[in-house]
């Protein structure tokens, strides 16, 4: 597909917003788009794109074997026009 419409990567939402955890039946996550491209051996990088209901989300770059140096600068740029990365809060340590 890269390759037939002569682009460098793909890019997606790495995974949705957080979901509820049901109680009863667990768990219902349903994959994040790097999934593909683990299964198929191909790179991939996510970067920060903002937060959902104060929770980061994340953009996936995917690209062909071997092309981590194209990803990468992909990544790169996209963080450096954006800058939507915000450093984590911490919470202050609690002594028991």
């Amino acid at each position: 597909v890269l390759a037939a419409h002569k682009l460098d990567a793909i890019v997606a939402p790495s995974n949705h917003p957080a979901w509820l955890t049901d109680w009863v039946n667990g768990d219902s996550y349903s994959g994040g788009s790097s999934a593909m491209t683990a299964v198929a051996g191909y790179p991939n990088i996510t970067v920060p794109v903002g937060f959902v209901h104060g929770l980061p989300v994340g953009i996936s770059f995917m690209g062909t074997a071997y092309q981590e140096p194209t990803l990468i600068r992909l990544a790169y740029a996209f963080e450096q026009a954006t800058r939507l990365r915000q450093p984590p809060q911490y919470l202050p340590t609690l002594f028991v």
